[in-house]
């Protein structure tokens, strides 16, 4: 059966091509080839179609980091259902949110289940069933599904089943930087293109391997991490745990031969910490470890690649393109540069200012997008769709520029831009300073209203362990190495930073969190 530029038929080709290579590891549990992976694909969607799911379904999934979740995202958009995967650490008013406006239909969780997500599932009248995988000893893995289901449950059922490429497949939610949460339907499309884009850039072949350490229910972990490994006959490790822990983390790596990795900021900065604090003895070799979901101040860039003898490639992503956007290349196929995101992969980009004219290199605007990973709209929002896709581009939010090389700047995001008394500062540039202090472990610079300048630049930092500095040292430091009106007025030094469940530190709610303070 054909099923041309989908995310199904490539995985189904992939297990065809490399059954008997190693596909998901649980650490310190059991191993999947691409093939099993394949079968107990093919088993669930089996028993989602018996117990009546029906394409165009949404299915949320609410889960750790898991092979049951693995194998039931696979399943559901095997069946042309969508997959909704949301954060298991939700309140039940959180989840009755997501649960509605994706008017999911099931609710799918672990044997252990989510007291929040029943909650609002129950309240809600979806219906709740749980999965779990077990491998007995010397047997394979098999998977328990609690669906009540018809006589005529086959793999008949689903073989019959052909994917399109316009078939909604994953459902997600922007993080809600500046209002609501928008909804953001990707197709089968959308997420084979992505897969592809990431796997050219990279050079990921079968012979690549990858631990997890970011959600699977954000598209950097799922779409990066994982689906683009098992598009590829890669392999990835699963943490025993369920999630990111750095004590284990290089355990993991070397145990199963990882070749590269890929993380948000903040997950660099803990993996730098314990090198300093607590080496391993030995370290894998890594072909590159990648940065994505926030700015990557060039001072850490350096660390890691000092620490770990591995380019660190910075990219540039979101929801709304499946994920990536732009990243810096491997060293053979160019130089990746310190405070860049790289060059575009797989889709047009162009900066423009607010009339929708192109501008040239070196000058800012607006990024804005267009290609097959691209979503085709968010649901259900007219005027948000109308304001994204003004001028036949999708516009980013961010603002950046393109220098003469084709690399790509992020200056920040445009409600995030600092305009004190008409000077524009980007927020990055300030992060990028503090971070460079050798006693700075984390910072982020923020906009607060100002009587005089209209805004004013505050910033908050973690100070690394040991470290006495005090805010009178540190805006000495800034003061040497930033432009006068860009050193922040007042700085928090604080233990901890307010985050997104993916470790993300959004700018609003820092600043919210410590101006309440004043």
């Amino acid at each position: 059966m054909d099923t041309p530029m989908t995310l199904t038929g490539l995985l189904r080709d992939v297990a065809a091509k490399f059954p008997s290579r190693r596909a998901i590891s649980v650490a310190g549990k059991f191993d999947l080839t691409h093939s099993r992976l394949h079968q107990l694909v093919e088993s669930a969607a089996a028993r989602l179609v018996a117990a009546g799911i029906k394409p165009g379904d949404v299915i949320a999934l609410t889960f750790p980091n898991t092979v049951e979740f693995v194998v039931l995202f696979l399943a559901v958009i095997r069946v042309r259902a969508t997959a909704a995967p949301l954060n298991a650490a939700y309140t039940a008013e959180e989840f009755e949110f997501y649960l509605s406006d994706s008017e999911s239909k099931l609710l799918l969780t672990s044997a252990e289940g989510n007291n929040s997500a029943q909650a609002a599932a129950s309240k809600l009248n979806i219906l709740h069933s749980t999965a779990s995988i077990t491998q007995a000893e010397d047997k394979e893995a098999e998977l328990s599904l609690s669906l009540s289901h018809s006589e005529s449950e086959s793999i008949n059922s689903v073989e019959s089943l052909g994917n399109d490429p316009d078939d909604v497949a994953l459902f997600l939610h922007t993080s809600g930087t500046t209002s609501r949460p928008k909804g953001v339907p990707l197709t089968q499309h959308n997420l084979f293109s992505s897969v592809n884009n990431i796997k050219s850039v990279y050079r990921l072949t079968e012979s690549d391997s990858t631990v997890i350490v970011l959600p699977l229910f954000h598209v950097h972990g799922l779409i990066a991490g994982l689906l683009s490994s098992l598009g590829t006959g890669a392999a990835v490790a699963l943490p025993a745990a369920g999630r990111f822990s750095a004590s284990s983390f290089w355990k993991d790596m070397i145990k199963y031969s990882a070749t590269w990795y890929t993380a948000v900021p903040t997950i660099h900065q803990i993996i730098l910490d314990r090198h300093s604090n607590s080496p391993e003895p030995v370290y894998p070799r890594l072909r590159f470890i990648r940065s994505c979901s926030a700015s990557l101040a060039p001072a850490i860039l350096g660390k890691l690649e000092e620490a770990f003898g591995a380019p660190v490639l910075e990219a540039y992503a979101m929801t709304e393109a499946s994920h990536l956007m732009a990243s810096n290349p491997l060293p053979q196929d160019g130089p990746h540069k310190a405070g860049s995101v790289g060059k575009p992969v797989g889709q047009e980009m162009v900066i423009l200012d607010e009339t929708g004219r192109v501008q040239d290199a070196e000058v800012s605007g607006e990024v804005c997008i267009r290609g097959p990973n691209v979503t085709k709209g968010y649901k259900n929002n007219v005027d948000a769709n109308t304001a994204a896709f003004l001028f036949g581009w999708f516009h980013t939010g961010d603002v950046g520029y393109l220098d003469s090389d084709g690399y790509l700047h992020l200056v920040g995001r445009i409600k995030e831009l600092i305009n004190r008394g008409g000077e524009k500062i980007s927020p990055i540039e300030v992060d990028a300073v503090l971070l460079s202090h050798p006693d700075i472990a984390q910072a982020v610079a923020f906009g607060v209203p100002d009587p005089k300048y209209g805004e004013e630049i505050y910033c908050a930092v973690i100070p690394r362990e040991g470290s006495d500095i005090d805010d009178a040292e540190l805006l000495r430091y800034c003061k040497k190495n930033l432009a006068s009106f860009k050193v922040p007025k007042k700085v928090f030094i604080t233990d901890s930073l307010p985050k997104t469940a993916t470790g993300k530190i959004l700018r609003r709610l820092v600043a919210e969190h410590f101006v309440s303070q004043i």
